[in-house]
């Protein structure tokens, strides 16, 4: 399973509102997983299974939460039993694909 996810909180202090850091406290938490991840400007995206990956995501949200008084989570889940290594396996077909098509 694939979990893109991305936490933020809201109602904090910092005068220029800026997130980076309660969004590297929960980057951090899905770095330490062990889980396979990727990061971009937009989402963190985790693969596991249903268990391992909710609780990594609880943890991120947790811990974002202490940076205000409420906390924006959105989440996107690709449930494809027998299948693991899409994380890069997606990728790389997308890229054949593209080649295949120049």
């Amino acid at each position: 399973m694939l979990f893109a996810f991305s936490v933020a909180p809201s109602g904090g202090d910092a005068p220029d509102a800026s997130v980076h850091d309660a969004v590297a406290d929960a980057v951090k938490i899905v770095r330490e997983s062990g889980l396979p991840n990727r990061t971009d400007a937009m989402f963190t995206t985790i693969e596991g299974d249903w268990d391992e990956c909710m609780d990594v995501i609880k943890r991120a949200t947790e811990a974002v939460g202490k940076y205000g008084t409420r906390v924006s989570l959105v989440l996107k889940a690709d449930i494809r039993p027998g299948y693991d290594g899409e994380l890069t396996g997606k990728l790389e077909r997308l890229e054949k694909a593209i080649e295949s098509e120049a």
